[in-house]
């Protein structure tokens, strides 16, 4: 390219908003044009994060939709839920690409939406316009669109680790258990009880029992997978890690099959799919072998005893989780390949 794609970022001063810097800083196509905090408007970005002094020196801009169109053709959205339900549609209708990670976007129904998330829902218009931007699986629909909603951390590691099967129409849709841990980070930077050091080091608890909100956005896609009503039992636990998503699913097949089937399908499910790796017979994937990266793992064990499947699926939630798979979205809209600018190795240890 010879001009680059002008890119602004609201919502910079969270850790979905400095990783999205961290990616778009080494993406070739893509030039930060304005990053946006609303809290911290007119502050050096290195203020909030010293580790960019003399990598990013930008100042903060304010949330202003005429300055943002000024400076950038795309927009991300990594602010907290119930921002996104205003500011998109001005976004959009001022000419400009968007892609937002919060939720506010992802659910069809705006009263599935205000169950859940507790926010008035946004504008029916909007929510019809919002393309669901799970890469590997509905990654066609984004291409050429403007407007994408970037999928939850926890319904990318388990909606990857289910999508093959849901498709096939090999697994019960009423058996789904999916037992799923996170690090930290996926609370956010602000402060909170549950994640003060004195709380979460040592410890291990689940948390929002049947009260995830992001059940609905699970179950949502696995309906449209398996072309019937799929709901769930989702549990969420927090672990003393910074980054990580471990999701574990139990399910049950409609017929008998052996592990090597199942093992198949997920290779030609995937194939060409290059963040999603599968691994051989009697592997399974842990949350350091992702660290950093826009890779989801997924490792397979069929219980001859239950007849039960077991799936492990990790990603790293900051990135794939988050701004990893923005930016993937982001190729994918602009028809680039979506490894452009995300083709990095995992961090280890």
């Amino acid at each position: 390219m010879t001009t680059k794609l002008r890119a602004a970022i609201v919502g910079s001063t969270g850790y979905g908003g400095v990783e999205l810097i961290r990616l778009l800083l080494a993406h070739p196509n893509v030039e930060i044009t304005s990053v946006i905090s609303s809290s911290s408007a007119g502050a050096p970005i290195a203020d909030s994060y010293p580790h960019l002094n003399q990598i990013l020196t930008d100042r903060l801009d304010a949330v202003d939709v005429e300055l943002i169109r000024s400076k950038a053709d795309v927009v991300f959205l990594a602010t907290p839920h119930g921002v996104s339900t205003e500011l998109s549609p001005k976004l959009l209708d001022a000419g400009l690409k968007v892609i937002d990670i919060s939720g506010d976007f992802r659910l069809q129904s705006g009263d599935v939406y205000e169950t859940w998330y507790k926010h008035k829902p946004a504008d029916p218009e909007y929510l019809k316009k919002a393309v669901y931007g799970l890469c590997e699986v509905f990654g066609e629909e984004v291409r050429g669109k403007d407007f994408i909603s970037n999928p939850g951390c926890y319904p990318t590691a388990t909606l990857l680790g289910l999508a093959p099967l849901a498709a096939s129409g090999w697994i019960d849709p009423k058996s789904i258990i999916a037992d799923a841990k996170s690090g930290v980070s996926g609370a956010g930077r602000g402060l909170s009880l549950l994640v003060h050091y004195s709380e979460i080091n040592e410890n291990f608890l689940a948390y929002k029992v049947n009260k995830h909100q992001h059940t609905p956005e699970i179950e949502q896609a696995l309906s449209r997978l398996a072309g019937e009503e799929v709901v769930m039992t989702f549990t969420t636990h927090l672990v003393p890690m910074t980054r990580g998503i471990l999701s574990t699913i139990y399910v049950n097949l409609t017929s008998p099959r052996s592990e090597d089937d199942i093992r198949e399908l997920y290779r030609q499910y995937y194939e060409g799919r290059k963040f999603v790796r599968i691994r051989d017979k009697g592997k399974y994937p842990a949350t350091k072998e992702v660290w950093g990266s826009n890779y989801c793992d997924i490792g397979l064990s069929l219980d001859s005893r239950t007849g039960r499947l077991t799936i492990v699926s990790v990603i790293d939630n900051v990135v794939k989780g988050a701004a990893g798979q923005a930016v993937q979205n982001l190729n994918l809209m602009m028809g680039w390949d979506e490894a452009t600018g995300l083709a990095f190795t995992p961090v280890y240890p």
